[in-house]
């Protein structure tokens, strides 16, 4: 490897200009480095059973801590911010949809930037090794988006950027590149506010920015693949049929959300504006058509309808209750 820019500087000043180039909405770099404490968080977490059935995080857990194992002779984790706060939202009444399924897989949008990323960091520097992930492989975003300076953790668990909020995508490129790092990000402004611990309707978010994801509405609405939710939820999910906004959208600091830039995020007319009552008459056929290319197609078909009935269920028990 003989890149062309010998100053750390200048070279991290390059891969900056690039992912601005690219329509990254913001870029950190740390070094590469074992993440001991994290090891030890993740550990803990997970003999827990906080994970519930996602038994995938249980995998590859030295790749998890360990950038060198997923990029031999790594030096440098880039992070990159990708703003999904859309310009519009969601008819009152419709079933709802967490933010960032609004428009296309946000998976198949970066996957492709990162490949340019890539590309273009070859051109200006020379033959560099590197990988590019998205939320797809054993990377601890959350932590190195902290160490790269670009926000701290929230206790609801997300990256939390003073400026920019929290509606925003993670993207990692580990490369055996040597570039300046940034400073990790050095306070927590969440401070005493517990709105998001408060706001939660299943409790799943606990002390010491600790999340029990077997108890999240995105777990249960996404993650799960039991053909019936459990009956303790009835009621309790606000409406929400795919993720859940509820920590972001009472969050003080998402008042400087922005709205993207980003037409291929662009929000989908049916998830705006399809009632219970259309989504429930859907066939398998129309949703894969319709939601081939967006990340809805996750909980497939039988899932969305499984977590339509029990908003169903929700709505009915709420008419039997009103006076007459």
């Amino acid at each position: 490897m003989t890149p062309s820019l010998n100053s750390l500087s200048d070279r991290s000043f390059t891969i900056k200009a690039i992912a601005g180039q690219l329509g990254f909405d913001d870029c950190g770099i740390a070094k590469a480095m074992p993440l001991d404490e994290d090891a030890r968080r993740l550990e803990s977490w997970l003999n827990k059973g906080l994970h519930g059935e996602m038994q995938y995080l249980e995998n590859h857990f030295d790749m998890r801590i360990d950038p060198s194992k997923l990029v031999p002779g790594a030096k440098s984790v880039i992070t990159l911010l990708f703003n999904y706060f859309p310009d519009k939202q969601q008819d009152p009444g419709t079933p709802m949809i967490a933010k960032y399924a609004y428009g296309k897989d946000y998976h198949l949008v970066i996957r492709e930037k990162l490949h340019a990323f890539l590309f273009n960091i070859r051109e200006k520097l020379g033959q560099v090794e590197g990988r590019g992930f998205v939320d797809s492989a054993p990377v601890l975003e959350r932590s190195w988006a902290h160490r790269s300076g670009l926000g701290w953790i929230g206790k609801n668990g997300n990256l939390i950027n003073k400026k920019k909020g929290s509606f925003f995508f993670l993207a990692t490129l580990i490369t055996d590149l040597e570039l300046k790092p940034d400073l990790p990000y050095q306070q927590d402004f969440c401070g005493s506010c517990n709105k998001c611990i408060d706001a939660c309707p299943t409790d799943a978010i606990l002390p010491n920015k600790e999340l029990n994801a077997s108890q999240c509405i995105s777990y249960f609405t996404i993650e799960l693949k039991s053909s019936t939710l459990p009956a303790s939820l009835k009621g309790s999910t606000e409406d929400w049929v795919f993720g859940c906004d509820i920590c972001q959208d009472v969050c003080p600091w998402n008042r400087f959300s922005q709205a993207h830039q980003h037409t291929e995020l662009n929000p989908m007319d049916e998830v705006l504006t399809f009632s219970i009552n259309d989504w429930l008459a859907m066939d398998k056929t129309t949703f894969n058509r319709l939601f081939k290319d967006s990340p809805i197609k996750r909980t497939k078909w039988e899932g969305m309808q499984r977590n339509l009935l029990l908003l169903k269920k929700n709505e009915d028990t709420i008419t039997e209750q009103l006076p007459d």
